[in-house]
């Protein structure tokens, strides 16, 4: 009966033991970088549309097989990127670490490092990096989100297609608008710039949209007309939700000076929309 009990006795601590020294799956450091293998960017830092944003992340508790005189890890991983409304910015990333440490390893760390492309065209906001480490061996799994800053214009839905965001410029490279009332010297030239929003989108994302300008004169009378000026169509993981347009229009040195508007008509050629409008501008 004492051996007995004894046996029962060790076989508790024994599984006892076994449960305490199990590890425990963990993040030891999710982290950004402005380049590959570079210094941690703080959680203040803000990225810009168009900037690559390199992420890494290490782990921790992770179980090993033996395997001779060698131990087997096999980690697996899915990381993403979603803007403020959690729409995926870019496909999903995965991997695998699948490795066999030998016995001066025994200071490894598991590390992934994935990079992302962020569009020039996206909205700013706080993003956020997903990511889920399974540890294979062990049948673990943990689940994390690292979050980013990006600085940029924030764009606001549009529930119909719509010119947005209408300016004159003096010249083609400036920042600022022109004030009203919105005056050119014969023989310069006019420049504007606006946006499309609104239109619809095909398969992956893609848009196609076109648009045209026209002058007319007080009178309504039209004195100058380019009904296709331009166009443009893409596609992209990510969604354009708006694409900004130029004009110019040379005046002749002779152009009488009066009052004119500038009529800008734009296409959405998928979802069959159009859109105008009216801007005024004299000539001193």
């Amino acid at each position: 009966m004492v051996a007995r009990g004894w046996s029962i006795a060790l076989t508790v601590l024994f599984t006892a033991g076994l449960l305490s020294a199990a590890s425990k799956l963990a993040f030891e450091r999710l982290a950004l970088h402005q380049y590959e293998d570079g210094p941690l960017l703080p959680p203040s830092h803000e990225f810009l549309p168009g900037e690559t944003i390199w992420f890494s992340a290490r782990i921790a508790g992770f179980e090993s097989q033996i395997a001779g005189d060698n131990r087997n890890v096999k980690i697996s991983w899915q990381v993403g990127i979603v803007d403020p409304d959690g729409v995926a910015v870019e496909a999903p990333r995965t991997g695998r670490l699948d490795d066999s440490l030998r016995t001066q390893d025994k200071d490894w760390v598991p590390k992934f490092v994935v990079s992302f492309l962020l569009p020039s065209f996206i909205p700013g906001g706080t993003y956020k990096i997903p990511v889920t480490v399974k540890d294979e061996l062990a049948g673990s799994e943990i689940s994390s989100d690292l979050e980013l800053h990006v600085r940029a214009e924030s764009i606001e839905p549009a529930t119909s297609f719509v010119i947005r965001n209408f300016r004159f410029l003096r010249n083609e490279t400036d920042a600022e608008a022109l004030r009203q009332p919105v005056i050119y010297r014969p023989g310069s030239t006019l420049w504007a710039r606006f946006e499309m929003a609104g239109y619809k989108f095909e398969a992956n994302h893609k848009f196609s949209v076109d648009y045209g300008l026209a002058v007319l004169n007080a009178d309504g009378k039209e004195l100058f007309a380019q009904p296709e000026a331009a166009a443009e169509s893409k596609e992209s993981f990510y969604p354009q939700l708006r694409v900004p347009g130029a004009l110019s229009l040379h005046l002749d040195p002779n152009v009488p000076a009066a009052t004119y508007t500038l009529v800008v008509t734009v296409r959405d050629k998928i979802g069959g929309q159009t859109a105008e409008q009216r801007e005024t501008f004299r000539v001193e």
